[in-house]
């Protein structure tokens, strides 16, 4: 039986896709078969980040409103066998997804898969909703900033309150977070929430990822390339380090300290 993992957020434009994108690909490189389904119904975006947007065919409300076989809209990766996206629709609307559609998809990937990550809106809508509905898990996304940050804990009080594990009395969904475009130095200047502003004193739920600010994220998603792929970048291999961490192992956090300045740099104030 597959463990269904939501990737989540309050605000739009924090990286969630981004995250689910290198999350579902770092599980599946470490040989679990993993899929990933976009709930964005009406925007789509996984699957530009996924590097497939010319080979869909079929869409997850195709299948759902039975248009389509699930093995007709799944779309496996070119490059890693055992991963595979189930796309949004760009023309339907939310409403299309439905509570028993939902649940019937979910029951059949479950029989064949290790992972299903959830790719959620972001937000409160019906298809935030229903992608936590299932949900085992939460990687909630957020950036260091106070709107981002209180939007989260609404999410975060939903994924105690508005899934299937609630309704059915078998405790919360057990929530982590993943602080993205994470710099240190602006941080220290208080230009930005601190890691501990945002995990201890805010939103209280424990820490699994910090991405930095990192260039190669959007020449990443610009190439079809989830970011975790790129092993010379700090992203790609925070990603790396948030996949490990999921999985059990004990890895310290990278580039959340300021970089040390040289002596020429301190002098001339760079």
């Amino acid at each position: 039986m597959a463990k269904i993992i939501v990737v989540t957020s309050g605000k739009g434009g924090v990286g969630k896709t981004t995250t689910s994108a290198s999350f579902a690909t770092g599980l599946a490189l470490r040989g679990y078969k993993t899929v990933v389904i976009d709930f964005d119904v009406g925007l789509r975006n996984l699957d530009l980040i996924m590097g497939c947007e010319r080979r869909v065919v079929y869409d997850f409300v195709n299948v759902i409103t039975n248009e389509a076989r699930l093995s007709q809209a799944l779309i496996r990766d070119r490059d890693i066998d055992n991963l595979y996206i189930l796309p949004a629709s760009q023309t339907r609307d939310k409403d299309a997804l439905t509570d028993e559609g939902v649940a019937r998809v979910i029951d059949e990937l479950s029989k064949e898969f290790d992972y299903i990550v959830c790719d959620s809106p972001a937000g409160i809508e019906r298809g935030a909703i229903l992608a936590m509905y299932h949900a085992d898990e939460a990687i909630v996304v957020t950036n260091p900033e106070i709107s981002s940050v209180r939007d989260s804990d609404r999410i975060i009080g939903m994924l105690h309150s508005k899934t299937k594990k609630s309704e059915e009395g078998l405790g919360k969904v057990r929530a982590r977070l993943c602080i993205t475009r994470y710099d240190p130095e602006r941080a220290g200047r208080q230009e930005m929430l601190s890691i501990d502003d945002i995990s201890k004193d805010i939103l209280k739920i424990p820490t699994i990822g910090i991405i930095p600010e990192c260039t190669s994220v959007l020449n990443a998603s610009n190439n079809g390339v989830p970011t975790i792929r790129d092993p010379d970048s700090q992203a790609g291999l925070a990603y790396d380090d948030l996949v490990a961490r999921f999985l059990g192992e004990d890895r310290p956090y990278r580039f959340i300290q300021p970089q040390q300045k040289g002596w020429l740099a301190r002098l001339f104030g760079v």
